[in-house]
């Protein structure tokens, strides 16, 4: 076989892979369940968002499917950006799920938008801090596709007052709650 035609198999090949893969991710994301999400309410202090959440709901997705007893724990690094290490448990593990990635400010006026890679520089994805609490007890994340959404505390077992408040919270920026899964946070 010449050089030649090896390469075209060879680069053929590469393409139909990478195509494969993209396909792949394409087909395996979660439905749209806010076609028009909003932008941020308002600015986030970063140094106060810092630290430990516990996830109350998420909307579904392959990558934290069937987890549960699910948190996220934010670190300011001296570069500016943030460290993030997500954790969870699947039914029956003993150990913890943990993926750890790097975050940095995609808006600087609202320091609200972050972009978030768990794979290293080749793939990131928006953050979208959606609202939070004033005194940072509370936050609804999602993204400009409007596929994921999560709903985080600071408490894992917050009052009911604040359950209530916070799925209310989620339909008036236009998602459906029913959508959400509920996280277990035993």
């Amino acid at each position: 076989m010449k050089q030649s035609t090896a390469i075209k198999i060879a680069t053929g090949v590469a393409a139909a892979a990478i195509g494969g893969l993209f396909l792949y991710s394409r087909a395996t994301r979660p439905p749209v369940i806010n076609p028009r999400v909003p932008q941020p309410a308002r600015p986030v202090d970063l140094a106060r968002y810092a630290g430990k959440w516990f996830e109350l709901a998420r909307h579904e997705n392959r990558f934290q499917k069937g987890l549960d007893a699910v948190t996220a724990e934010y670190t300011l690094e001296k570069d500016g950006k943030v460290r993030i290490v997500n954790s969870g448990l699947r039914a029956g593990d003993k150990e913890r799920d943990v993926a750890e990635g790097l975050a940095i400010v995609a808006d600087e006026a609202t320091r609200a938008k972050l972009k978030v890679s768990f794979f290293g520089p080749l793939y990131t994805g928006d953050y979208w801090v959606l609202d939070h609490g004033d005194d940072y007890d509370w936050s609804i994340v999602g993204e400009p596709s409007g596929r994921y959404l999560w709903v985080l505390s600071r408490d894992p077992h917050p009052a009911p007052e604040l359950a209530q408040a916070l799925r209310e919270r989620v339909e008036a920026l236009g998602y459906d709650r029913w959508a959400l899964r509920i996280t277990r946070q035993d």
